[in-house]
């Protein structure tokens, strides 16, 4: 399989720099070779593809995807099934489609504003105007359209976009080009007046290249859980880690990392967004690969939450939990935790007897401490995942993978007290006086900035509010102590779970 990848990526040019006179219409390089460049062949493969993707049309408008672009005999179903979460009638201005680039290095972003893309289907209308105007207002997109030529990440996108939807709408293609945090947080900004309902953002990328079969499904999950977290540094850290797992053969976690970290940085803090996993393969269910080596395809939807509990009163909206359900919850942090002790074990919870409180899609997050002394303390704001695996994953990630500490150690585990708090959604505010202490923790966003404490924390620490905004911009949103003045501020309520006894 990676013979085969390599090939037909070596076929699309290597790292070069390309001159900057370019034909005004971009012209198809991956049909013949990622699908076919025959127009009728090319309409049957697509119909065959859309009838046999998962069907899950959301009632909601979709205002992102992530989506693979590989050649359509592996990836093209899992294409499909991201775009069919839209029914075909809905209507975009425009779509933002966002590739990191396989073939030239920049400290930025390309958006594409010379001409139009050209594809076998025919021609696909680039938004001209604000192409234009991302590169003149935003240094950060001044760099050569030339890296669109040889791309095949979003070329490989528009057949499918033609296809698909009755109403065609206009594309803005975007190429970055850089790794560096900082500068994908500015792409963000720039791009965040756009980030409408009007407007569909679609993340062009695979996941792991090259590990085997079952590597890669336990990669990909792993790596979509975390997008699905909906926190950017959850997810930086889930690919940092895979990293350090020294898996065989793993190339990459996700080749379009730095497109899908700009899009948690454009959609993080919205309360009323949630993520979901659609659907997943990899190259070795294809009758073309083989199971040594394959390549992974996530698709993933970030959409509008429902509306209709919006009448709900604040007493209503709070979350309760029994004691049955709290020694549940509890129970599955620390059996976890101990089954990664013996020979890195996977706990895995009788689902069928699990209340249904704990199969809800909730963010949680779980503290460590030893002797009153903070010991580790991992979690997620939002998730579309259920309660009971969000305590699992952050449970783990606590003992074993917060950076301020080293992992905690079988001998000590017992001697750690741990509490649980789940979150309730983000509300953005626009004065600290509607902060309540100990009811209210906050969370704040500059930028590719920003950082959170829990609600008991100020309480713990007798915190005013102003320390309590004060400590968070400056130790975890590394804002200064003044910085959350000119930052967005949101709050959140959770509910501490605390243990009567291990």
């Amino acid at each position: 399989m990676r013979l085969v990848i390599l090939v037909m990526l070596s076929l699309l040019g290597s790292m070069e720099t390309f001159p900057q006179e370019i034909p005004a219409d971009r012209q198809p390089v991956a049909s013949g070779r990622f699908y076919s460049d025959n127009k009728e062949t090319l309409r049957k493969d697509l119909g065959q593809l859309f009838s046999s993707c998962r069907k899950s049309t959301r009632a909601d408008k979709v205002r992102a995807l992530i989506s693979p672009h590989a050649g359509y005999v592996f990836s093209g179903r899992i294409a499909a099934s991201a775009l069919s979460t839209i029914d075909r009638s809905t209507t975009y201005k425009n779509i933002f489609i966002i590739g990191s680039s396989h073939v030239m290095s920049f400290d930025g972003a390309s958006a594409y504003s010379s001409g139009d893309y050209i594809t076998p289907l025919g021609r696909v209308n680039v938004n001209r105007e604000i192409s234009g105007k991302l590169k003149k207002e935003n240094p950060v997109f001044d760099f050569p359209e030339t890296s669109h030529i040889n791309e095949h990440s979003i070329e490989v996108q528009l057949p499918l976009i033609q296809y698909y939807f009755n109403e065609q709408p206009f594309i803005v293609p975007v190429i970055i080009g850089t790794g560096n945090v900082k500068t994908i947080g500015k792409i963000a900004e720039a791009l965040k007046p756009y980030f409408t309902a009007d407007n569909l953002f679609l993340i062009s990328s695979d996941f792991s290249h090259y590990p085997t079969y079952s590597d890669a499904v336990e990669s990909d999950k792993y790596i979509a859980s975390a997008i699905e977290s909906g926190d950017p540094h959850t997810f930086l850290s889930a690919i940092k880690k895979n990293e350090g797992k020294h898996i065989a053969g793993l190339a990459t976690s996700m080749c379009g990392w730095t497109s899908g970290l700009m899009l948690m940085l454009l959609t993080e803090g919205d309360p009323d967004l949630q993520i979901k996993l659609i659907d997943y393969c990899n190259s070795g269910d294809s009758k073309y690969g083989d199971k040594n080596e394959v390549v992974g395809y996530n698709a993933i939807a970030i959409f509008r939450k429902p509306d209709g509990n919006n009448n709900k009163s604040a007493d209503e909206d709070r979350i309760s939990f029994t004691e049955t359900e709290k020694k549940e919850l509890f129970e599955i942090a620390r059996k976890s935790i101990l089954m990664k002790f013996d020979k890195d074990r996977r706990y895995i919870p009788d689902q069928e007897k699990l209340p249904d409180v704990l199969r809800v899609p909730m963010g949680a997050f779980v503290t460590l401490k030893k002797g009153g002394e903070l010991r580790g303390c991992i979690g997620r704001f939002i998730s579309s995942s259920p309660l009971y695996e969000v305590v699992q994953a952050s449970a783990l990630s606590s003992a074993f993978e917060d950076p301020r500490f080293l992992p905690v150690t079988k001998e000590e585990f017992n001697k750690l007290s741990m509490e649980i708090t789940v979150i309730g959604p983000l509300k953005k505010i626009h004065s600290s006086d509607e902060i309540v202490l100990g009811r209210h923790g906050i969370y704040i966003k500059k930028g590719s900035s920003s950082g959170t404490m829990l609600p008991q924390v100020a309480i713990e620490n007798h915190w005013t509010v102003e320390q309590f905004l004060g400590y968070t911009s400056r130790d975890k949103a590394g804002l200064g102590w003044e910085g959350w003045k000119n930052a967005e501020l949101f709050i959140y309520e959770g509910v501490v779970l605390e243990e009567s006894e291990k």
